[in-house]
């Protein structure tokens, strides 16, 4: 039995669609990430799930069971799900302890253990306004689990954050889901953070879900640029530029699809392309060349640098690599 089905939903706020004919299901504790650019779809989305913005239309069932929206209910939300927006707040000049009583529904035990998970015991004496945004952000989170979900709904958790901070929260909702056995929904900006964490991943484009699947083969298979687009650099070209025999495109394709590290630098080769380095760019684990071939530049990751403005070099792909979109 799935977790959490979505069936068609769709919401239209005046003359708009936000959300268009959605549908999807979640198993417990499968990790679904929804990625999108802004206005989407994706904050309406998580929403309705939650019972907080009525569809315009379709059904959405937790457990199997209907989740009425706020038209349907004198008190919005469901007892199960929770949602934990990117602009939470916390009341000003309280002592954390008391701002999490005022929600608290379990037994002392269960909540330290909440607490615990979410990293917050040594903040529970002190006051709202002497937290930083990280701090804020893991409270937010353990008040929202004293209610005892089962669905955990995250909008954008890391957005604001430090890397310091952003990698204790990254670590806390991995444990929610691991020794709380809270089935957590996200959505995401970061490539790196939804390629790193989703089984699954939900690709929304004005309203609508334009793909989905595994991180590899939406990261590696986009349906179009736009999805490219939201998972790091990508090079697309006409397929002539590297001979054009790689792969056969279908009729509605028309540009070579490659990211960074599929475009290799090899030796002169007669089955190779010469390019001139036009720019090197330090990433921290990598580096990433900007090369002119023929009447393109194209982005190539390299792991060692040892190339310099001006260099003359031969790149091949192989045809496992190439993608057509």
């Amino acid at each position: 039995m799935a977790l959490l089905s979505v069936e068609g939903i769709s919401r239209r706020e005046k003359t708009a669609v936000t959300v268009d004919h959605i549908s999807f299901s979640l198993e417990p504790l499968q990790k679904i990430a929804i990625a999108g650019a802004t206005g989407s779809g994706k904050t309406s989305l998580l929403k309705m799930i939650s019972g907080l913005l009525q569809p315009s239309s379709g059904s959405i069932y937790f457990e199997d069971k209907k989740v009425l929206g706020p038209e349907e209910k004198l008190m919005p939300g469901h007892p199960h799900v929770a949602y934990l927006s990117q602009h939470f707040e916390l009341r000003n000049n309280y002592r954390v302890e008391d701002e999490l009583d005022a929600k608290n529904t379990l037994a002392s035990e269960d909540a330290a253990r909440i607490y615990s998970v979410c990293r917050i015991e040594h903040l529970l004496k002190r006051m709202t306004n002497q937290l930083s945004g990280g701090e804020k952000q893991r409270i937010a989170m353990a008040r929202v689990l004293i209610s005892s979900p089962r669905l955990l709904c995250l909008d954008e958790p890391y957005s604001n954050l430090d890397m310091r901070h952003k990698k204790i929260i990254s670590d806390v909702v991995s444990h929610i889901a691991s020794d709380l056995q809270i089935t957590v929904l996200m959505v995401l900006h970061d490539a790196t953070d939804i390629l790193s964490w989703a089984d699954r991943i939900l690709v929304m484009q004005e309203g609508k879900i334009i793909q989905q699947g595994a991180p590899s083969n939406i990261y590696k298979h986009p349906v179009n640029e736009y999805c490219a687009s939201l998972f790091g650099a990508y090079n697309l070209m006409d397929p002539s530029i590297f001979g054009g025999d790689k792969k056969e495109p279908s009729p509605d394709s028309k540009k070579l699809f490659l990211r960074p590290e599929d475009i290799h630098i090899v030796g002169a080769e007669a089955s190779s392309i010469v390019g001139i380095v036009e720019h090197v760019s330090f990433r921290g684990s990598h580096f990433l060349l900007n090369i002119k071939i023929m009447y393109a530049t194209v982005a190539v990751q390299v792991n060692k640098n040892a190339y310099v403005k001006g260099d003359k070099v031969h790149l091949s792909i192989s045809s496992e690599d190439s993608w057509f979109v």
